[in-house]
């Protein structure tokens, strides 16, 4: 049987101040595994959704979390009250395409043809 320290209640604030949850992880749960449980939950409704986890990065107590961790490594002793719930701000990154864009489109435009006669 788990102990109640063994779980963690968290809510996910999205860049709009609307959130997802709360809702109760392990705290052998990984940061992979969170971001997963985001974009599965993430609102339809909400436009520049991520589409995968690696288009999300979770702050909490004004750190990024690295994707190997556990909820347990992550904790922050000053700002997790047991028993309550902790809150972690979702980002969104945007996606990688446009760049792509921008760097197939630049060489052409630098583009500079020399004729010798």
């Amino acid at each position: 049987m788990a102990s109640v320290q063994d779980q963690l209640e968290i809510k996910f604030r999205l860049t709009d101040g609307s959130d997802i949850g709360p809702k109760t992880f392990p705290a052998a749960t990984s940061v992979t595994t969170l971001k997963e449980s985001v974009v599965a939950q993430w609102p339809k409704e909400k436009e520049n959704g991520p589409r995968t986890v690696k288009d999300v990065k979770l702050i909490s107590a004004g750190k990024i979390l690295e994707n190997n961790k556990t909820l347990g490594e992550c904790q922050s002793p000053l700002c997790d009250i047991p028993g309550g719930v902790t809150t972690m701000h979702v980002v969104v990154q945007p996606p990688p395409v446009e760049k792509e864009k921008k760097a197939i489109i630049e060489p052409k435009q630098n583009k500079c043809v020399c004729v010798i006669l």
